[in-house]
């Protein structure tokens, strides 16, 4: 059958259509496509005459720059030699003669005379202002020695100032207002990467502020109580900003995620074990935590169960380590602060009786440091941090003073504040980001004056500056270095920040330039919207965008934007019942304080219907008729 339709398509030349299509040989029908092949010949002769154009040309503006930078380059060697060479009489070696052969080449593709004479036609003067011109490119006559450009000068005069004026490092020139609550804000902790902000208090709650979402009217974006009824103590974001630390008045430690949500908590210890090494967890109220500066996964902890313990986030088990501090005597002694070392090798704690002392991380036994009467005996130290050189420690007493210590000579400090009131146990203290001023806070009592920042130079520990802060305690502050931004916290539950425009990066930046949202009016939805995935297209409603757009069209039918009709006062009317009801109960109370006392004589009330009754008896009369 095939052989016949391929002898009949040879005979009749194209098949039926019908037939080809119903074969499923449509294809024959189709003419052949032509092909021109000079056109295309000429094509490509035109395309490789195009490139080889651009080739040369290429090279040729290669060769140009080449040649050029040649007559640039000064060729000392060849002037001095052709110097020596110019007396009467003189010869030419053979690799001049070349050399200048190829500059007589040279110069015939460049116009005018070259470079090299040029110069050389010039004094020793004029050269060098050549080579300023070509080096600066000014115009006019050259500068007198030693002059220098002013706004070089005014800009050296600036950095110059703030190196020797550490104050003008300070950015304090703008502040902004969190109000986290009424109560003190007891703990501040910022990202790594400065853009998410803690609060914590007395009154429970941890609040999350995050700068670059939050408008002008600085709210917070998220509130919650992750130790119930227990006020908050530390906050601090781990190295790699992914989990929180909350160390609040409870035993035990949390870990929260960004968001807020919990991670790990921390296990109770066994309170009737003596020996506190035999016990998996803290048995009393923790008073401070931080994070390992280096080991995301590692954090530490204190306890008024005398011991300060290192954990791990995948064990909530059981501590990783435990640390006891003694006093000289031997004897128990509970830490009110500890921290890491900068690079997380020692262990530091702050005790109440006074003394501080440091561990080697890897070593739980012995202390490594110890300095017996760092601060009196009987006070809180609040604080304990190292600066970011590593060399130095700071320590914030309850006794009302800031000192300095370096721990290879931990007999007595470097220097020394006082006169520096501390009510609180966790009164803070920081470095600056340059490791050149100490900052702490100060406390006062209820309309007693305002609660300061102090800045102290490092090196002297002279008083550089103070901000009055609030009409009450400075309990917390934090310079971020990232931001060179600084956080307080204070004793009315407010959470300031201080900025500069021009020193400062994002952070608190970000928020002041957004305006406020509007305030939507209450956008109700006039219908409930139901979700029916299975019914017909016929009955399905349609999805609604958007309520605005809902409440408009709404505002256009008359039956959805019907003012209701007040209510009826007094007795209903027009079919509608009035306001007291219908029911005996809600009639009684409508009517219960009118006063209807008739001071009547009832005789005489009675009376006045007797002659009626008796002209047309209607009750007893008839009844007694019959």
């Amino acid at each position: 059958f095939f052989s016949r339709l391929v002898a009949d398509t040879e005979m009749l030349g194209t098949p039926d259509p019908d037939l080809a299509a119903t074969m499923g040989f449509s294809g024959f029908g189709k003419k052949a496509r032509t092909f021109d092949l000079e056109a295309m010949f000429e094509q490509t002769r035109r395309t490789a005459v195009e490139r080889s154009r651009k080739v040369l040309e290429a090279r040729e503006r290669e060769k140009e720059d080449q040649t050029e930078k040649e007559f640039r380059i000064p060729c000392t060697d060849s002037s001095v030699s052709a110097a020596s060479a110019t007396g009467p009489g003189s010869t030419l070696s053979e690799r001049e003669a070349v050399s200048s052969g190829s500059e007589d080449d040279s110069n015939e593709a460049l116009s005018g005379p070259s470079m090299q004479s040029q110069s050389s036609a010039k004094g020793p003067a004029e050269d060098s202002d050549d080579d300023d011109d070509d080096d600066g490119e000014f115009i006019g006559p050259p500068l007198p020695p030693g002059f220098k450009d002013s706004d070089d000068d005014n800009d050296n005069d600036d950095t110059e100032e703030e190196d020797n004026n550490p104050v003008k490092k300070i950015p304090d020139s703008h502040e902004i207002t969190l109000q986290h609550g009424t109560k003190t804000v007891s703990a501040l902790g910022l990202d790594p990467s400065g853009a998410r902000l803690i609060t914590g208090g007395y009154d429970y709650d941890v609040k999350f502020w995050d700068f670059a979402g939050m408008d002008a009217s600085l709210q917070a974006f998220r509130s919650l109580q992750p130790c119930e009824c227990h006020q908050i103590k530390s906050l601090q974001y781990s190295s790699t900003g992914d989990v929180i630390l909350v160390v609040s008045g409870n035993s035990q430690a949390k870990v929260l995620d960004r968001d807020g949500f919990p991670v790990m908590e921390c296990i109770k210890g066994d309170q009737y074990i003596v020996d506190m090494t035999n016990t998996k967890g803290h048995t009393a109220m923790l008073n401070s935590g931080c994070w390992h500066p280096k080991i995301k996964e590692e954090f530490l902890t204190c306890s008024n169960d005398g011991t300060v313990r290192t954990w791990d986030v995948n064990n909530e088990k059981k501590h990783k380590s435990i640390f006891k501090p003694r006093s000289l005597q031997g004897k128990r002694v509970i830490p009110t602060t500890c921290t890491y070392s900068r690079d997380g090798k020692l262990i530091a704690a702050g005790c109440q009786d006074g003394s501080i002392q440091i561990w080697d991380r890897n070593m739980s036994v012995h202390t490594k440091f110890h300095c017996r009467q760092a601060h009196a005996s009987g006070t809180d130290t609040s604080c304990l941090t190292f600066s970011y050189d590593g060399t130095v420690l700071a320590s914030r007493g309850g006794d009302d003073t800031l000192k300095i210590w370096d721990i290879r000579q931990f007999k007595k400090p470097l220097n020394s504040a006082d006169g520096l009131p501390s009510f609180f146990p966790m009164t803070d203290c920081c470095f600056s980001p340059d490791d050149k001023i100490l900052v702490t806070g100060t406390s006062v009592k209820k309309g007693g004056g305002s609660g300061k920042l102090f800045f102290f130079y490092r090196e002297t520990f002279q008083k550089l500056y103070e901000i009055e802060v609030t009409d009450a305690s400075v309990v917390r502050c934090l310079w971020h270095p990232k931001l060179n931004q600084i956080m307080v916290g204070t004793g009315n539950g407010l959470a300031k920040v201080y900025y500069d425009p021009v020193k400062s990066q994002r952070g608190a930046k970000l928020c002041v330039v957004k305006t406020k949202r509007k305030e939507r009016q209450a956008e109700t939805l006039t219908q409930d919207y139901i979700i029916t995935p299975h019914a017909l297209p016929m009955f399905r409603e349609p999805r609604q965008r958007s309520t605005r757009k809902q409440l408009e069209k709404d505002r256009l039918d008359p039956m959805k934007s019907h003012k209701p009709e007040p209510p009826v006062a007094g007795a209903g009317r027009g079919g509608r019942v009035g306001t007291h009801g219908v029911t005996l109960s809600s009639y009684i109370v409508k009517n219960i304080a009118l006063d209807k006392t008739d001071d009547s004589n009832p005789r005489e009330a009675i009376l006045r219907h007797a002659k009626e009754a008796e002209e047309n008896p209607y009750w007893v009369a008839p009844a007694y008729a019959k």
